[in-house]
């Protein structure tokens, strides 16, 4: 599956995949075959980080 490569869109992906069908972001990387750290240096570049309490990216 592709998923948004542009930071922000990507953010707002990942977040509703979040909220809507994952339990935190291990599951949701497990199930779409993602690289989490490549995931949250790209969000990280544009100042969010995974809230796990949260369960989503979240400005820092």
């Amino acid at each position: 599956m592709a998923i948004p490569n542009d930071p922000v869109i990507l953010m707002s992906y990942l977040n509703t995949q979040l909220r809507d069908f994952y339990p935190d972001l291990d599951d949701l990387c497990k199930s779409l075959s993602l690289n989490r750290v490549k995931i949250e240096e790209k969000l990280r570049s544009i100042g969010y980080r995974y809230d796990k309490s949260q369960n989503q990216f979240t400005l820092v």
